[in-house]
């Protein structure tokens, strides 16, 4: 399984949607702090595929988040504002799935909220630390949230 951001160009978290404002910038949207960020993984472009050199065959769900323009999406299971899930929880426990493994970008962003709210929704969580990378928009930021995802009760490995 894999999840993916699948942003429509005109995205709320995008700084170039917003005359005046950088990458790095915090805006209100819709109620909800969000850090603006640079185009990236917009719908129907090449930076929204996924790298080729990956063995894609054992792939055999895309769960797509971060698909309405009012609302990021950090985690795989919720966007931020927590109103709608991406039905990967209901689709990993119609599976019997108990274990989830998280790796991707960003450490403390989308892998982080990922990682908690798969081990707040009862799966035994584990974080491959190799595969993944932050952005630490401040300094230290990827070590804060590797830690608060310990706490949390996610397995680092």
């Amino acid at each position: 399984m894999v999840k993916k951001d699948w942003h429509p160009k005109n995205h709320g978290s995008f700084a170039s949607n917003h005359p005046g404002k950088k990458a790095g910038d915090i805006i209100n949207l819709n109620g909800v702090d969000q850090i603006l960020w640079p185009d990236h993984c917009v719908q129907g472009t090449k930076g929204a595929e996924l790298v080729k050199d990956l063995c894609a065959k054992r792939i055999v769900k895309i769960f797509q988040k971060g698909i309405d323009k009012d609302t990021d999406s950090y985690s795989g299971f919720f966007d931020n504002c927590r109103k709608k899930a991406t039905g990967l929880e209901n689709y990993l426990k119609e599976r019997g799935v108990g274990n989830v493994y998280v790796v991707g970008l960003a450490t403390d962003y989308c892998v982080k909220f990922t990682a908690l709210d798969a081990v707040n929704l009862g799966f035994k969580t584990t974080l491959i630390r190799e595969g993944c990378r932050g952005v630490n928009v401040n300094l230290g930021d990827e070590d804060k949230a590797i830690a608060e995802i310990k706490k949390s009760g996610v397995r680092i490995k």
